[in-house]
Protein backbone atom coordinates (compact mmCIF):
# COMPACT_ATOMS: atom_id res chain seq x y z
CA UNK A 1 0.00 0.00 0.00
CA UNK A 2 1.34 3.16 -0.83
CA UNK A 3 2.25 5.69 1.90
CA UNK A 4 0.20 8.43 2.17
CA UNK A 5 3.35 10.72 2.15
CA UNK A 6 4.11 9.44 -1.41
CA UNK A 7 0.51 9.49 -2.18
CA UNK A 8 0.68 12.95 -1.91
CA UNK A 9 4.09 13.86 -3.15
CA UNK A 10 2.15 12.35 -6.91
CA UNK A 11 -0.95 14.32 -6.59
CA UNK A 12 0.90 17.09 -6.22
CA UNK A 13 3.30 17.06 -8.92
CA UNK A 14 0.07 15.99 -11.09
CA UNK A 15 -1.73 18.96 -10.22
CA UNK A 16 1.23 21.18 -10.45
CA UNK A 17 1.61 20.00 -14.14
CA UNK A 18 -1.96 20.52 -14.91
CA UNK A 19 -1.59 23.75 -13.46
CA UNK A 20 1.05 24.80 -15.45
CA UNK A 21 -0.81 23.57 -18.76
CA UNK A 22 -4.07 25.00 -18.44
CA UNK A 23 -1.82 28.42 -17.47
CA UNK A 24 -0.16 28.23 -20.53
CA UNK A 25 -3.25 27.57 -22.64
CA UNK A 26 -5.09 30.51 -20.99
CA UNK A 27 -1.75 32.83 -21.36
CA UNK A 28 -1.68 31.98 -25.30
CA UNK A 29 -4.99 32.42 -25.49
CA UNK A 30 -5.00 36.28 -24.22
CA UNK A 31 -1.45 37.11 -25.02
CA UNK A 32 -0.99 35.54 -28.76
CA UNK A 33 -3.07 37.63 -30.54
CA UNK A 34 -2.16 40.90 -28.74
CA UNK A 35 1.38 39.91 -29.35
CA UNK A 36 1.32 39.63 -33.33
CA UNK A 37 -0.55 42.64 -33.88
CA UNK A 38 1.87 44.69 -31.84
CA UNK A 39 4.36 42.86 -33.39
CA UNK A 40 3.42 43.98 -37.48
CA UNK A 41 2.64 47.78 -36.00
CA UNK A 42 6.91 48.09 -34.52
CA UNK A 43 7.62 46.86 -37.79
CA UNK A 44 5.53 49.05 -39.67
CA UNK A 45 7.21 52.06 -37.09
CA UNK A 46 10.65 50.36 -37.98
CA UNK A 47 10.29 50.77 -41.78
CA UNK A 48 8.75 54.31 -41.79
CA UNK A 49 11.69 55.80 -39.68
CA UNK A 50 14.49 53.88 -42.09
CA UNK A 51 12.81 55.74 -45.14
CA UNK A 52 12.45 58.60 -43.09
CA UNK A 53 16.21 58.83 -42.10
CA UNK A 54 17.40 57.35 -44.72
CA UNK A 55 18.76 54.35 -42.84
CA UNK A 56 20.11 50.99 -44.30
CA UNK A 57 19.20 47.64 -42.08
CA UNK A 58 22.71 47.49 -40.50
CA UNK A 59 22.33 51.07 -39.23
CA UNK A 60 19.15 50.77 -37.44
CA UNK A 61 20.54 47.37 -35.96
CA UNK A 62 23.02 49.80 -34.90
CA UNK A 63 21.13 52.56 -33.37
CA UNK A 64 18.30 49.97 -32.00
CA UNK A 65 21.57 47.91 -29.80
CA UNK A 66 22.35 51.95 -28.53
CA UNK A 67 19.04 52.05 -27.30
CA UNK A 68 18.67 49.36 -25.46
CA UNK A 69 22.25 49.81 -23.73
CA UNK A 70 20.96 53.48 -22.86
CA UNK A 71 17.62 52.64 -20.93
CA UNK A 72 18.79 51.83 -18.06
CA UNK A 73 20.71 55.27 -17.58
CA UNK A 74 17.47 56.85 -18.57
CA UNK A 75 16.46 57.35 -14.50
CA UNK A 76 20.36 58.43 -14.17
CA UNK A 77 23.15 56.77 -12.53
CA UNK A 78 22.22 53.53 -11.15
CA UNK A 79 25.51 52.40 -8.90
CA UNK A 80 25.40 55.62 -6.33
CA UNK A 81 24.87 54.23 -3.14
CA UNK A 82 21.03 54.97 -3.35
CA UNK A 83 21.05 52.78 -6.76
CA UNK A 84 23.25 50.14 -5.32
CA UNK A 85 21.05 49.84 -2.29
CA UNK A 86 18.01 48.97 -4.52
CA UNK A 87 19.82 46.46 -6.46
CA UNK A 88 20.48 45.04 -3.31
CA UNK A 89 17.36 45.02 -2.21
CA UNK A 90 16.19 43.19 -5.33
CA UNK A 91 19.31 40.71 -5.30
CA UNK A 92 18.69 39.19 -1.87
CA UNK A 93 14.90 39.06 -1.79
CA UNK A 94 15.45 37.60 -5.08
CA UNK A 95 13.07 40.10 -7.12
CA UNK A 96 15.43 40.74 -9.90
CA UNK A 97 13.56 43.44 -11.85
CA UNK A 98 16.85 43.39 -14.61
CA UNK A 99 16.55 47.51 -14.55
CA UNK A 100 20.26 47.11 -13.55
CA UNK A 101 23.27 44.40 -13.55
CA UNK A 102 26.76 44.80 -13.19
CA UNK A 103 29.09 45.05 -16.16
CA UNK A 104 32.13 44.32 -14.57
CA UNK A 105 33.55 40.80 -13.80
CA UNK A 106 34.49 41.61 -10.43
CA UNK A 107 30.89 43.37 -9.48
CA UNK A 108 29.75 39.79 -11.90
CA UNK A 109 31.78 37.28 -9.02
CA UNK A 110 30.57 39.48 -6.52
CA UNK A 111 27.13 39.45 -6.88
CA UNK A 112 27.05 35.90 -6.80
CA UNK A 113 28.87 35.37 -3.84
CA UNK A 114 26.22 38.06 -2.61
CA UNK A 115 23.08 36.90 -3.12
CA UNK A 116 24.49 32.88 -1.82
CA UNK A 117 24.85 34.51 1.58
CA UNK A 118 22.40 37.00 1.51
CA UNK A 119 19.41 35.11 -0.18
CA UNK A 120 18.80 32.56 3.01
CA UNK A 121 19.78 35.19 5.45
CA UNK A 122 16.67 36.88 4.18
CA UNK A 123 14.63 33.87 3.63
CA UNK A 124 14.85 33.04 7.41
CA UNK A 125 14.66 36.56 8.83
CA UNK A 126 10.95 37.25 6.95
CA UNK A 127 10.43 33.02 8.23
CA UNK A 128 10.88 34.84 11.45
CA UNK A 129 9.11 37.88 11.37
CA UNK A 130 6.74 35.66 9.60
CA UNK A 131 6.21 33.13 12.61
CA UNK A 132 6.73 37.10 15.24
CA UNK A 133 3.64 38.99 13.45
CA UNK A 134 1.70 35.66 13.38
CA UNK A 135 2.37 35.17 17.19
CA UNK A 136 1.25 38.83 17.89
CA UNK A 137 -2.11 38.62 15.70
CA UNK A 138 -2.80 35.75 17.45
CA UNK A 139 -2.61 37.35 20.94
CA UNK A 140 -4.63 40.72 20.04
CA UNK A 141 -7.44 38.72 18.39
CA UNK A 142 -7.61 36.18 21.64
CA UNK A 143 -7.47 39.34 24.03
CA UNK A 144 -9.87 41.24 21.60
CA UNK A 145 -12.57 38.51 21.76
CA UNK A 146 -12.09 38.08 25.73
CA UNK A 147 -13.06 41.66 25.91
CA UNK A 148 -15.93 41.02 23.53
CA UNK A 149 -16.76 38.36 26.37
CA UNK A 150 -17.57 35.68 23.01
CA UNK A 151 -17.76 32.28 24.63
CA UNK A 152 -15.19 30.68 22.05
CA UNK A 153 -12.04 33.01 22.33
CA UNK A 154 -9.37 30.54 20.78
CA UNK A 155 -8.66 31.76 17.73
CA UNK A 156 -9.17 29.27 14.84
CA UNK A 157 -6.86 28.77 11.51
CA UNK A 158 -9.60 30.66 9.79
CA UNK A 159 -9.46 33.77 11.81
CA UNK A 160 -5.43 33.97 11.36
CA UNK A 161 -6.20 33.66 7.59
CA UNK A 162 -8.90 36.00 6.99
CA UNK A 163 -6.37 38.66 9.03
CA UNK A 164 -3.73 37.62 6.89
CA UNK A 165 -5.66 37.84 3.67
CA UNK A 166 -6.82 41.60 4.66
CA UNK A 167 -3.41 42.20 5.57
CA UNK A 168 -1.92 41.29 2.12
CA UNK A 169 -4.67 43.21 0.38
CA UNK A 170 -4.13 46.31 2.74
CA UNK A 171 -0.61 46.66 1.82
CA UNK A 172 -1.39 45.88 -2.24
CA UNK A 173 -4.24 48.57 -2.33
CA UNK A 174 -1.88 51.25 0.13
CA UNK A 175 1.09 50.94 -2.52
CA UNK A 176 -0.58 50.76 -5.72
CA UNK A 177 -2.19 54.45 -5.03
CA UNK A 178 1.23 55.51 -3.68
CA UNK A 179 3.17 54.67 -6.97
CA UNK A 180 -0.10 55.51 -8.78
CA UNK A 181 0.65 58.85 -8.07
CA UNK A 182 3.99 59.26 -7.98
CA UNK A 183 4.73 56.90 -11.24
CA UNK A 184 1.75 58.57 -13.26
CA UNK A 185 0.73 54.59 -13.78
CA UNK A 186 -2.61 53.56 -13.95
CA UNK A 187 -4.48 51.68 -10.79
CA UNK A 188 -4.67 48.69 -11.91
CA UNK A 189 -0.84 49.02 -13.03
CA UNK A 190 0.43 49.75 -9.89
CA UNK A 191 -1.20 46.98 -8.11
CA UNK A 192 0.38 44.87 -10.59
CA UNK A 193 3.56 46.15 -9.44
CA UNK A 194 2.96 45.56 -6.19
CA UNK A 195 1.98 42.56 -6.55
CA UNK A 196 4.54 40.94 -9.28
CA UNK A 197 7.45 42.93 -6.58
CA UNK A 198 6.02 41.67 -2.92
CA UNK A 199 5.51 38.06 -5.00
CA UNK A 200 9.39 38.29 -5.87
CA UNK A 201 8.30 37.70 -9.67
CA UNK A 202 9.96 40.81 -10.61
CA UNK A 203 9.23 40.92 -14.10
CA UNK A 204 10.97 44.02 -14.93
CA UNK A 205 8.29 45.50 -17.38
CA UNK A 206 7.05 48.35 -14.27
CA UNK A 207 9.78 49.41 -12.11
CA UNK A 208 9.86 52.20 -10.00
CA UNK A 209 12.36 55.22 -9.51
CA UNK A 210 13.12 54.63 -12.74
CA UNK A 211 12.19 58.03 -14.50
CA UNK A 212 13.21 61.60 -13.82
CA UNK A 213 16.50 61.06 -11.74
CA UNK A 214 14.13 60.22 -8.90
CA UNK A 215 17.01 58.25 -7.55
CA UNK A 216 19.38 61.06 -6.95
CA UNK A 217 16.49 63.88 -6.31
CA UNK A 218 13.58 62.63 -4.54
CA UNK A 219 14.90 60.78 -1.22
CA UNK A 220 11.76 60.35 0.61
CA UNK A 221 10.00 58.39 -2.84
CA UNK A 222 13.47 56.41 -2.51
CA UNK A 223 13.36 55.74 1.45
CA UNK A 224 9.10 55.43 0.87
CA UNK A 225 10.11 52.59 -2.42
CA UNK A 226 12.72 50.49 0.09
CA UNK A 227 10.70 51.00 3.22
CA UNK A 228 7.55 49.58 1.31
CA UNK A 229 9.10 46.68 -0.38
CA UNK A 230 10.40 45.63 2.67
CA UNK A 231 7.72 45.84 4.68
CA UNK A 232 5.44 44.30 2.02
CA UNK A 233 7.74 41.28 1.85
CA UNK A 234 6.98 40.82 5.75
CA UNK A 235 3.27 40.80 5.75
CA UNK A 236 3.24 38.43 2.45
CA UNK A 237 5.82 36.24 4.25
CA UNK A 238 3.89 36.15 7.19
CA UNK A 239 0.43 35.27 5.47
CA UNK A 240 2.19 32.39 3.07
CA UNK A 241 4.15 31.26 6.64
CA UNK A 242 0.57 30.93 8.04
CA UNK A 243 -0.95 29.27 4.75
CA UNK A 244 1.87 27.53 2.73
CA UNK A 245 4.52 26.10 5.43
CA UNK A 246 1.27 24.32 7.32
CA UNK A 247 0.65 21.95 4.24
CA UNK A 248 4.67 21.77 4.16
CA UNK A 249 4.92 20.41 7.79
CA UNK A 250 2.23 16.98 6.42
CA UNK A 251 4.80 15.12 5.85
CA UNK A 252 6.27 15.40 8.73
CA UNK A 253 3.30 14.99 10.52
CA UNK A 254 2.66 11.91 8.59
CA UNK A 255 6.02 10.31 9.90
CA UNK A 256 5.72 11.30 13.24
CA UNK A 257 2.12 9.53 13.32
CA UNK A 258 3.73 6.67 11.52
CA UNK A 259 5.95 6.43 14.26
CA UNK A 260 3.72 6.96 17.32
CA UNK A 261 1.82 4.12 15.34
CA UNK A 262 4.71 1.44 15.45
CA UNK A 263 5.42 2.30 19.19
CA UNK A 264 1.83 1.69 19.87
CA UNK A 265 2.17 -1.74 18.03
CA UNK A 266 5.47 -2.11 20.00
CA UNK A 267 3.80 -1.34 23.62
CA UNK A 268 1.00 -3.86 22.30
CA UNK A 269 3.29 -7.25 22.88
CA UNK A 270 2.34 -10.26 24.68
CA UNK A 271 3.04 -9.84 29.03
CA UNK A 272 5.97 -12.71 28.45
CA UNK A 273 7.41 -10.93 25.61
CA UNK A 274 7.10 -7.72 27.82
CA UNK A 275 8.23 -9.34 30.79
CA UNK A 276 11.21 -10.29 29.04
CA UNK A 277 12.21 -6.98 27.90
CA UNK A 278 11.95 -5.42 31.22
CA UNK A 279 12.04 -7.50 34.30
CA UNK A 280 10.25 -6.28 36.97
CA UNK A 281 10.67 -8.53 39.75
CA UNK A 282 13.72 -8.43 42.21
CA UNK A 283 15.82 -11.27 40.36
CA UNK A 284 16.47 -9.57 37.37
CA UNK A 285 19.31 -8.11 38.48
CA UNK A 286 21.00 -11.88 38.53
CA UNK A 287 20.35 -12.32 35.26
CA UNK A 288 23.30 -12.77 33.02
CA UNK A 289 25.63 -10.11 31.57
CA UNK A 290 24.42 -10.98 27.68
CA UNK A 291 20.45 -10.94 28.34
CA UNK A 292 20.96 -8.16 30.07
CA UNK A 293 22.49 -5.99 27.58
CA UNK A 294 19.66 -7.75 24.82
CA UNK A 295 17.10 -5.99 26.94
CA UNK A 296 18.71 -2.77 26.93
CA UNK A 297 19.06 -2.38 23.83
CA UNK A 298 15.05 -4.02 23.43
CA UNK A 299 14.09 -1.30 25.86
CA UNK A 300 16.08 1.32 23.96
CA UNK A 301 14.56 1.11 20.84
CA UNK A 302 11.11 1.14 22.06
CA UNK A 303 11.98 4.11 23.78
CA UNK A 304 14.26 5.90 20.80
CA UNK A 305 10.85 5.05 18.80
CA UNK A 306 8.60 7.02 21.59
CA UNK A 307 11.56 9.98 21.53
CA UNK A 308 10.92 10.28 17.93
CA UNK A 309 7.86 12.07 17.65
CA UNK A 310 8.03 14.07 21.21
CA UNK A 311 9.95 16.80 22.41
CA UNK A 312 11.57 16.29 25.69
CA UNK A 313 12.22 18.81 28.08
CA UNK A 314 15.70 19.85 28.07
CA UNK A 315 16.46 20.04 31.88
CA UNK A 316 15.25 16.18 32.87
CA UNK A 317 16.34 14.10 29.76
CA UNK A 318 16.07 11.00 32.60
CA UNK A 319 16.58 10.42 35.85
CA UNK A 320 19.78 9.61 37.14
CA UNK A 321 21.10 5.98 37.27
CA UNK A 322 21.46 6.69 41.09
CA UNK A 323 17.47 7.36 41.35
CA UNK A 324 16.95 3.94 39.17
CA UNK A 325 19.71 1.80 41.18
CA UNK A 326 17.20 0.28 43.19
CA UNK A 327 14.63 -0.69 40.44
CA UNK A 328 15.98 -1.84 36.85
CA UNK A 329 20.24 -0.53 37.21
CA UNK A 330 21.12 -3.18 34.55
CA UNK A 331 18.66 -2.02 32.21
CA UNK A 332 19.93 1.45 31.86
CA UNK A 333 22.84 2.02 29.37
CA UNK A 334 25.47 4.51 30.72
CA UNK A 335 24.45 6.99 27.40
CA UNK A 336 20.56 7.26 28.98
CA UNK A 337 22.27 8.78 32.19
CA UNK A 338 22.46 12.07 33.11
CA UNK A 339 26.02 12.83 33.37
CA UNK A 340 27.54 13.50 37.38
CA UNK A 341 28.52 17.10 36.58
CA UNK A 342 24.57 17.83 35.71
CA UNK A 343 23.43 15.86 38.58
CA UNK A 344 25.82 17.92 41.12
CA UNK A 345 24.53 20.84 39.17
CA UNK A 346 20.70 19.94 39.60
CA UNK A 347 21.50 19.17 43.88
CA UNK A 348 23.16 22.73 43.66
CA UNK A 349 20.13 24.76 42.32
CA UNK A 350 17.90 26.52 43.79
CA UNK A 351 15.00 25.62 42.03
CA UNK A 352 11.60 24.32 44.65
CA UNK A 353 11.06 20.72 43.49
CA UNK A 354 7.73 19.44 44.51
CA UNK A 355 7.68 16.13 46.89
CA UNK A 356 5.89 14.19 43.72
CA UNK A 357 7.78 15.88 41.27
CA UNK A 358 10.32 13.99 39.01
CA UNK A 359 12.96 16.49 39.32
CA UNK A 360 12.28 19.16 36.53
CA UNK A 361 13.70 22.11 37.05
CA UNK A 362 11.62 24.31 34.96
CA UNK A 363 8.57 26.32 35.81
CA UNK A 364 5.07 24.09 35.52
CA UNK A 365 3.83 26.54 32.85
CA UNK A 366 6.81 25.73 30.51
CA UNK A 367 6.74 21.61 30.75
CA UNK A 368 3.65 19.36 30.98
CA UNK A 369 3.17 15.47 31.68
CA UNK A 370 2.52 13.59 28.44
CA UNK A 371 -0.26 11.29 29.09
CA UNK A 372 0.61 7.70 29.11
CA UNK A 373 0.26 6.83 25.65
CA UNK A 374 -0.82 3.29 25.81
CA UNK A 375 -0.75 0.90 28.47
CA UNK A 376 1.40 -1.34 26.92
CA UNK A 377 3.95 0.99 27.10
CA UNK A 378 3.89 1.25 30.85
CA UNK A 379 7.57 -0.23 30.61
CA UNK A 380 8.90 3.61 30.00
CA UNK A 381 7.01 5.27 33.22
CA UNK A 382 10.61 4.87 35.39
CA UNK A 383 11.46 7.72 33.06
CA UNK A 384 8.94 10.30 33.68
CA UNK A 385 9.02 11.78 30.11
CA UNK A 386 8.52 15.39 29.65
CA UNK A 387 7.25 17.62 26.52
CA UNK A 388 8.07 21.20 26.46
CA UNK A 389 5.51 23.49 25.94
CA UNK A 390 5.65 25.25 22.00
CA UNK A 391 5.30 28.54 21.49
CA UNK A 392 2.06 30.05 20.30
Amino acid sequence: MMKRQNARTLALIISILTYLVVGAAVFDTLESKQEKSHKRKLDARKYELMRKYNLTKVNFEELELVVLQLKPHKAGVQWKFAGSFYFAITVITTIGYGHAAPSTDFGKVFCMFYALLGIPLTLVMFQSLGERINTFVRYLLHRAKMCLGMRQTEVSMANMVTVGFFSCMSTLCVGAAAFSYCEGWSFLHAFYYCFITLTTIGFGDYVALQKDHALQNDPRYVAFCFVYILTGLTVIGAFLNLVVLRFLTMNAEDERRDAEQKALLSGRKPRAEVARLVPVSASASSTPVGDDRAKAKDLKGVYTEVLHFQTICSCLWYRSREKLHGSIPTMIPQELCLSDAYLQQTNSCPHYIEPESTGCVCSPRQCSTISSITTGLHILSPFRVFKRRSSV
